[in-house]
């Protein structure tokens, strides 16, 4: 009788444990917003986990045996996690990441502010030092024409000549 209390009472922390892990991937999908193909693996997975963990409760605790006992025990843990402790955990733990999230972006930005002023200065320079090349390579167009104008005629003027 005690080996089946301990067992149902391992069965009850299961319950709890599933139920707080599934809590934690909804803390992380509430902190990091998804849709999809990927909610759906996470639970594929979660689902796998948790009925690995069961199968190795079950294997250890009764050599395989399925008790409904300890089924009942695992949703009772589940049921009373859920009512008493999930709404409040879930909610406070999402606020607090996502506070200090933003919290954090805000000190990165601080942070990087005089990196983007080096960064719009350089822009700013290398569009100057551009704009001064694209005139440099003008006039030295400009120049070359010139020149091959004034050898053209020379060339011209000789062969008349």
């Amino acid at each position: 009788m005690a080996g089946e209390n301990e067992f149902l009472l391992h069965a009850l922390y299961m319950g709890i444990f599933i139920t707080f892990v599934y809590d934690l991937l909804r803390i992380f999908r509430r902190v990091v917003p998804h849709r999809g193909f990927f909610v759906s693996a996470e639970d594929f997975f979660f689902w796998i986990y948790c009925g690995g963990e069961v199968f190795l409760l079950m294997y250890h605790e009764s050599d395989g045996t399925l008790r409904w006992f300890a089924v009942l025990g695992a949703l009772a843990g589940m049921f009373l996690y859920r009512k008493l402790v999930s709404p409040y955990f879930v909610k406070y733990v999402t606020l607090a990441l996502n506070r200090a999230l933003k919290f954090l972006g805000k000190v990165l930005s601080w942070l990087c502010k005089p990196l983007r002023y080096v960064c719009q200065k350089i822009k700013a320079t290398a569009a100057r030092a551009e704009r001064k090349a694209g005139r440099l390579l003008k006039q030295l167009i400009h120049r070359i024409k010139n020149r091959l104008t004034y050898f053209m005629k020379m060339l011209k003027m000789t062969l008349k000549a």
